[in-house]
Parts: C-alpha cells; structure tokens; sequence
C-alpha cells in the first residue's frame, strides 16, 4: 500500500513528507482531500470509458490550435477545458472520475494548469490517462527569449583511459538536449526497468517484492522520500507511489559487507479488487517493473539535536518507518528503542493491548524524556488512522 507518513515537531506545526495521493490515502492536514466516487466512476470504469470509442473531446477526432481566449471561455463543469505543458485537454467527461472532486479540477477550467498539476499530480501520466480527451495545442505566442544566467550547472569531469595507444577520431555522438538546461519542474519523472527478482509472502495479504536495477545503475533513495512503480495495464499507463523499504525484512537475511545499492525492495499490500497492485501480483519472476528516481522534501536535519522520535504506524504505513528507524538508532545515542502493538481486531489468543488511535493511548505511549525535549512525530496509515491521530 502507498503510504504519506506526516511529521509533527515539538512546536505544534504540522509538516509533512511531501508523498502524492494514492488511491488508498491522501495526505492529511492541508492536503488534497479524496472525494467520493459514484458507483461506475473507478479508475478502471475511466480506462473502459477512454477504450470505448466515444468522442471525449466534443471535436470528433480533429486536433486544434488553441488560444488563450479560447482557452478562457471552456471555465465551467459542464464545459471544462484544461492545458498542461501546452497541450489543451477537454476534461469534462472526467469530472465525475476524478479522486480528488470536481472543485479540484475546476481550479485550472479555461487555464494553464500546469503548476497547480505539478503540486499534487505530478507523478500521474496524464497524457495516458487523458490520451483521448485531447484538444489540442495552445497557440504558441511569439516572444522575446528570456535570457537565464546558470553559475553552476553540475558539469562533471570524465577520464578515458585507452586500452590501445592510439589516435581516437569519434568519441561517439552527443546525447538529447547536451548543453542545455531544463528547470526540474518541466522535466518528467525518469524511469529505469527493474526486473523482480523475488516475492516474499509476509502475511496473507502482503508480499515483500525485490527488483535489481538494469546494469550499471545504483538507486539510494533518501529518508523520507518515495519512488514510483509503473506498469502498463489495460493499454494504460499506471502509477503509484511506494517507500522502499530494509532488505533487512528477507526471512533469510545476512547482514552485507558494504551496502547493495543494486536492489530495491517493497512491502506491499496486495488489494483483490484494486487496479495496479493485482496487476503488480501476477508478474513472474524475471518481469520487469519502471521505478521512478526518488522524490520527496524531507529535510534530514529534522533529526538533529533529536531528543525524542514517536513513530506511528498502522498496516504498511510501517514502510517508511524502517529507515528512519535505521538511521535514527545508530546516530541519536539517547534515543530508547520500544515497541507497542495495538491491534484493532485480535483474535482471541490475542493478550496484548487493542483498539484503534485514541487520546487515552497516546498519552499512554508519547511520554518525552523531558517537557522542553525536542520531539520529532511520524505518522502513517490508512486516513482515518492518520487523521485521528492529528486531533
């Protein structure tokens, strides 16, 4: 399961890993809010609905060139267009298919939605997911270039040694957009196949996966940062955002020599009646999955002069627990590692506590080594676990 863990400091100010809305969670506190959906209105419905042969656009198939004042008059839910990165979707047939309401598509009717996209869907493949509700392009207005000063461009140096002392004459051709510079928020995700190289059943419902980067590649994915699974499902490109996590969870493991940046690995949780995590299932050993480069604002410095570290989890929000866990144990000394299971529905030979999120048990388990003591709090789980959590 995708998980967006919160993070509250001892000032009473909620922050918060900056980890996308799933079809499962959403960010709490200031995040996008779910909405939702009538019955029919599930992503899958959508990806039938694009497959189906209606005209989505209202235009029968014929692309335009799109002005701003054109652009301007489609500002209403009935008749919502919509542009990113310069192409114009008509997004009115996908009203009632959004996760995220009506009113959230609304904020960009009849304008560029292009940064307000990037804030919360930036992950999401639009132009798969909106193939067939293109209009168009917008009408490129003729202007005087910007002229941008780059002092450090993170140019780097490369030695080539010659196995033959001979002359070279062609060192090979120059790759896409050499010596040019591309602001991070216009560029898109980048993705490497990984191929599965094991599943681990570690309950009835979920499995930890292991995938090996392509050759020559290394992945290290920084405290509280996630990456993005993507597979090709129904013709269509899917999305989701999920935390690495220890190989240390392997029922076999040995502790490496040096650190394995080769493999990366995921606890999830499988959903019978979800779109991508079945479809993730019923890959064969040796079946390759894209994973995105890390993202993520998690400032490591948030551990410095740490006095206090309360870690709330519920089901695989436990994900991106573990390497905070394992960073935080070895480098805060005062740090007393405990652990309590609260269990919402034991079974009968169950001794331990139970219930769900409540005031009485945090005051019970959030006890600080003293009243002035710097406290870090994570949370993550399901969104009412989360949500309850906050109050």
């Amino acid at each position: 399961m995708p998980d967006s863990p919160d993070v509250t400091e001892a000032s009473g100010k909620l922050s918060q890993f900056r980890h996308p809305v799933s079809s499962q969670q959403r960010v709490s506190s200031g995040g996008r809010s779910k909405v939702p959906l009538k019955q029919g209105r599930s992503l899958m419905d959508w990806i039938r609905l694009t497959k189906s042969g209606k005209d989505l656009t209202g235009l029968k198939g014929r692309l335009i060139e799109v002005t701003e004042e054109e652009l301007k008059k489609h500002n209403k839910k009935e008749d919502c267009w919509i542009c990113i990165r310069g192409f114009v979707y008509n997004v009115t047939p996908y009203m009632e298919y959004h996760p995220g309401g009506e009113d959230e598509l609304m904020r960009a009717a009849g304008s560029d939605g292009t940064d307000l996209f990037d804030q919360v869907h930036r992950w999401v493949n639009y132009e798969s997911m909106l193939k067939e509700c293109l209009v168009g392009r917008m009408a490129v207005k003729l202007t005087i270039p910007k002229v941008r000063v780059i002092e450090n461009v993170g140019k780097i140096e490369i030695v080539l040694k010659k196995k033959e002392d001979i002359s070279w004459k062609f060192l090979g051709h120059l790759l896409e957009n050499h010596n040019s510079f591309i602001p991070k928020k216009d560029r898109g995700l980048y993705y490497r196949k990984c191929q599965l190289i094991s599943k681990e059943e570690v309950t009835h419902d979920t499995k930890l996966f292991c995938l090996m980067m392509p050759p020559s590649t290394h992945l290290q994915v920084p405290i509280g940062q996630h990456v993005y699974l993507k597979l090709t499902i129904s013709g269509t490109e899917i999305v989701k955002p999920y935390t690495p996590v220890s190989d240390s969870l392997l029922s076999e493991f040995k502790e490496p020599v040096l650190p394995n940046n080769k493999y990366i690995y995921f606890l999830i949780k499988i959903y019978p009646a979800g779109l991508f995590t079945p479809g993730l299932d019923h890959l064969q050993i040796g079946d390759f999955v894209s994973v995105s480069s890390p993202e993520g604002n998690f400032e490591i410095s948030k551990f410095q002069e740490l006095e206090d570290l309360f870690l709330l989890a519920a089901g695989t929000g436990f994900t991106p627990m573990v390497k905070i866990l394992n960073y935080a144990l070895p480098n805060i000394p005062s740090l007393r590692f405990d652990v309590e299971f609260v269990l919402s529905a034991p079974t009968s030979e169950w001794n331990g506590k139970q219930g769900h999120i409540s005031p009485a048990h945090l005051s019970e388990f959030l006890r600080r080594n003293s009243e002035k003591s710097k406290v870090l709090i994570c949370i993550c789980g399901p969104v009412p676990f989360i949500e309850q959590g906050i109050r």
